[in-house]
């Protein structure tokens, strides 16, 4: 039997991870076994235990990489409060509340998360601290830590109304609630 590059292996796993992301937030975690998981990725049931213990774990690797991936797209925006702005406008978009599988895993899993073992609320847990850190910075550049309660405000305000508007079947309150939701988090943050 063939032995597998080191190479290899990190770009399989790298596809498990990427494709149980986006199953997950279509379908949740309690919804997506591991054979819909690995046939996502194209491999086998028993390649899963080759990259993870379990699916716990890999569900602890796959929130990890998700906000790791959402923090580094943060960086390409616009310094200081316009970037945030545009984080705003863009976060709270029907394009985002539309397509869960590709966006944000805190609006799509948080109920989860809540239920998940440790792990998986730990790499959550440093996932969305890097996030509130970041728009803290964005806040108060010359102060941060001044910002962390706005911070804190902030990431639950765009969270929380991202996941409302995902509820109604009634496109035009779902649009409502993410108009109102851009304008309540922009006075919030002014």
């Amino acid at each position: 039997m063939a032995r597998y590059s080191k190479e290899h292996k990190q770009v399989t796993r790298q596809r498990i991870i990427e494709t149980a992301g986006v199953r997950f937030k279509q379908d949740g975690i309690g919804g997506s076994g591991i054979s819909t998981l690995m046939s996502d990725a194209g491999l086998t049931n028993g390649a899963l235990y080759a990259h993870f213990a379990s699916k716990d774990d890999l569900v602890a690797n796959v929130i990890a990489e998700e906000l790791r991936t959402q923090v580094a797209r943060y960086g390409t925006l616009q310094p200081g409060r316009p970037g945030l702005e545009d984080l705003v406008r863009d976060y709270l978009s029907a394009e985002h509340r539309d397509h869960p599988g590709v966006g944000c895993p805190s609006a799509a899993l948080l109920d989860e998360i809540g239920r998940c073992e440790d792990d998986t609320k730990q790499a959550y847990a440093d996932g969305a601290r890097a996030i509130m850190e970041e728009i803290a910075t964005r806040l108060a550049p010359e102060d941060p830590r001044s910002a962390r309660g706005e911070a804190i405000g902030l990431f639950t305000m765009m969270v929380g109304t991202l996941q409302l508007s995902r509820a109604p079947a009634d496109r035009k309150l779902a649009d409502e609630i993410l108009e109102q939701g851009i304008e309540n988090t922009l006075t919030f943050m002014s």
